[in-house]
């Protein structure tokens, strides 16, 4: 649908935050030290945000965006789960477990959950998510993956981990696994700093 949304001036914002702490939606967080809009669903086209911006970063726009979904932002301030399926874990999974049809899934580092804090809201929502660490469980991640990968229609991954070196092996496992499973699946690989922070997107 056409609404009216706001728009962030990547160049104008200065990263003081006011913005993120103005929004009553949860629609602005900072990713990078710089204001970012992470869900059009989440930002209602009010603007309380943009007399806090110091900078003028912060305007309206009118273009193709989701609804505002007022269930969504309730459930964010909550903080409700979004974990839709038990078990989590990699190891735990049947690998063709019937969730895995037809879903978006999400592939998450251990540590990303206590680093990132809104990682049900913004990643887990409406998706199947399995979580693990290769340094932890002392395992190859990618025979697992290639199976359930193989054995099921998915229609995108995404990797969320940490900048630390033990996560890539978590996302080389991924890559292997969609390599071998002969499956031409869309992978989103995301990179969550050690302060929480977003940095590769």
């Amino acid at each position: 649908m056409i609404r009216k949304i706001i728009k962030i001036d990547d160049d104008k914002c200065n990263g003081c935050g006011a913005c993120a702490a103005a929004c009553h939606e949860g629609a602005i967080g900072m990713v990078g030290g710089k204001a970012k809009l992470l869900r059009d669903d989440y930002c209602d086209g009010l603007g309380d945000c943009l007399p806090e911006c110091p900078t003028g970063a912060i305007s309206f726009e009118e273009r193709e965006a989701k609804a505002y979904d007022e269930k969504a932002v309730l459930a964010n301030k909550q903080g409700l789960s979004q974990l839709a399926q038990w078990p989590c874990q990699i190891k735990l999974v049947p690998e063709n477990a019937p969730y895995f049809n037809g879903c978006d899934l999400l592939i998450a580092a251990d540590c990303t959950a206590y680093a990132y804090g809104r990682i049900h809201q913004d990643y887990m929502r409406d998706r199947i998510t399995v979580i693990g660490c290769p340094k932890l469980d002392a395992v190859d991640y990618s025979e697992k993956l290639t199976k359930i990968f193989a054995s099921n229609d998915i229609n995108s991954v995404t990797l969320l981990r940490m900048e630390v070196p033990c996560c890539g092996g978590l996302e080389y496992a991924t890559k292997m696994a969609l390599q071998n499973s002969g499956r031409e699946i869309p992978l989103q690989v995301i990179t969550i700093s050690i302060n929480g922070e977003v940095i590769d997107n």
